[in-house]
């Protein structure tokens, strides 16, 4: 019988451990330019040690940048040293030289201020205010309304359960519960709102929706509402000959009332929840010069940065506790390693896009039908890293190139055989996928069967399947729901009333 016990055994094993320093490279990696900035405004604030370098030196003063200073091999080891006797981290100020560092490197102490280029900012009047919302819009209607206040409360509770589109996706039994109002008030506070504009807003559902836009409108919607009450389904499928024989009416007349529908707003609350416009400035600049195209990362309002020299003077004049001065070791370490990891990040993602444009020049040259599969392994053997490291550089970053603005990540796809052998991207495939339907006859759209007929015909090779899935993506409809039938249109109209 074996007997349980307690046992300790000693196992070496390799493992990696990423130091600060190393995630700190990697975190700055990811980050677009708008980002950096951001984070290099944290560190000035939180760093006393790290300044921001505004000032011009005198020509006898100029040195290195803070850029070649960190990049200097010499540097590499000034932080994170460890003792290989002992294991416990050495003096990183042991292993520099302050007599000519802080004279190259460091603040010289005061200068001369100069006067800078003088940048016309915009009036402070020229800012826009924060936009309303659905929720803000719908309050402000509901302060002006004339009800009893229990339903002005449950009012307020319907408003505050509806989505981004404007539709009520909770029960009334379900709000009445949880807002404490009857389920008479919730339906009366519910109508109150469906007055409300925007028109439809308060709908459980799409054909409520339509139903509430449709009575807001002028003149008489009855063939309409019946068309949106019964013959929805149908709508959808673009069956207008089934709904004008249901209707006995005229398919003119019907197409006609169909046109007031297709006009109407199935998300009335997206007028007021539209997202915010994001905000994308260029990381890289791609420009062709007469020696071909050159890459350079936008520094633009970036700050540049140096380690201060007033604290190489509290060290020089001494009097500063054992305290301070290990805060002021720790603190120096810290800035030259952000300032290096800033350094690297540029360095990096100039050479990942040099390895992009030496692979994309036909796209540069001529656009996007020139645009060839490139896979981020290939780039990273080439730059010598890791996959990852190419990940995050090209991460939620955009590239100013003679074509437009384009995500880099835009330039990395997967290939299918094209023509005479040769593989062309699947952002390609997916074009020409799109580029077929849109020329198709609507009375006899094309199955996904046929257009990889096409495609294989013009030796883009892929199964209806994959085409099935490129329609997909490109949020496509199938072809029975594409097809618009119009094979009654010259039907008598004595045919059709018989019908």
């Amino acid at each position: 019988m074996a007997f349980l016990e307690q046992r300790l055994n000693l196992k070496p094993t390799q493992k990696q451990v990423l130091t600060p320093s190393l995630v700190q490279m990697v975190s700055v990696l990811a980050l677009n330019k708008l980002e950096l900035a951001e984070m290099i405004s944290q560190e000035l604030m939180e760093n006393p040690v790290l300044e921001e370098a505004t000032e011009l030196t005198d020509s006898n003063e100029d040195g290195p940048t803070v850029e070649e200073r960190a990049s200097d091999p010499a540097d590499k080891e000034i932080i994170e040293i460890t003792d290989s006797q002992n294991g416990e981290p050495s003096d990183p100020f042991e292993h520099i030289d302050f007599g000519s560092f802080f004279d190259d490197y460091l603040d010289p102490g005061y200068r001369t201020q100069v006067s800078g280029e003088v940048t016309e900012r915009p009036a402070f009047e020229n800012f826009l205010a924060e936009p309303t919302n659905l929720y803000d819009h719908l309050q402000w209607q509901l302060s002006l309304s004339v009800a009893p206040e229990p339903i002005r409360n449950a009012a307020a509770s319907v408003i505050g359960n509806l989505n981004q589109d404007g539709y009520l996706p909770a029960d009334i039994e379900e709000i009445s519960a949880t807002g404490n109002h009857t389920a008479g008030e919730i339906a009366r506070a519910l109508q109150l709102i469906q007055t409300f504009d925007p028109a439809g807003v308060g709908a459980r559902d799409v054909q409520e929706c339509l139903l509430i836009q449709l009575k807001h409108l002028p003149g008489d919607q009855s063939i309409a509402i019946e068309i949106v009450s019964n013959h929805l389904k149908r709508l959808q499928n673009k069956h207008y000959t089934e709904i004008a024989r249901a209707l006995n009416k005229p398919l003119e007349q019907v197409l006609s009332h169909i046109g007031i529908i297709k006009d109407l707003d199935p998300r009335p609350g997206q007028r007021y929840n539209k997202p915010e416009t994001r905000v994308v400035e260029p990381d890289v600049f791609i420009v062709k010069g007469e020696n071909g195209y050159s890459v350079s990362v936008n520094e633009d309002d970036l700050p540049q940065l140096r380690v201060s020299g007033r604290y190489r003077r509290m060290i020089s004049r001494g009097g500063i506790s054992k305290e301070g001065l290990e805060y002021v070791k720790e603190r120096y370490s810290s800035a030259l390693r952000f300032i290096r990891n800033v350094e690297q990040r540029k360095r990096t993602i100039i050479r990942v896009c040099e390895s992009i444009v030496r692979r994309q020049t036909d796209f540069l040259d001529r656009g996007l039908d020139h645009l060839r599969p490139m896979m981020i392994k290939e780039v990273a053997e080439e730059v010598g890293v890791h996959p990852s490291t190419v990940s995050r550089a090209v991460a939620d970053k955009y590239a100013q190139t003679p074509q437009g603005v384009y995500e880099l990540r835009f330039f990395f796809s997967e290939g299918v055989q094209g023509p005479a052998g040769t593989l062309i991207p699947l952002t390609t495939a997916r074009r020409r996928v799109k580029q077929l339907i849109q020329e198709e006859d609507p009375t006899r759209p094309l199955t996904d069967e046929q257009i990889t007929r096409r495609l294989n015909g013009e030796g883009i090779m892929v199964t209806r399947r994959t085409v099935a899935k490129y329609r997909e993506d490109l949020k496509i409809l199938s072809t029975h729901q594409r097809r618009v039938r119009t094979n009654s249109l010259s039907r008598p109209k004595s045919a059709q009333s018989n019908n």
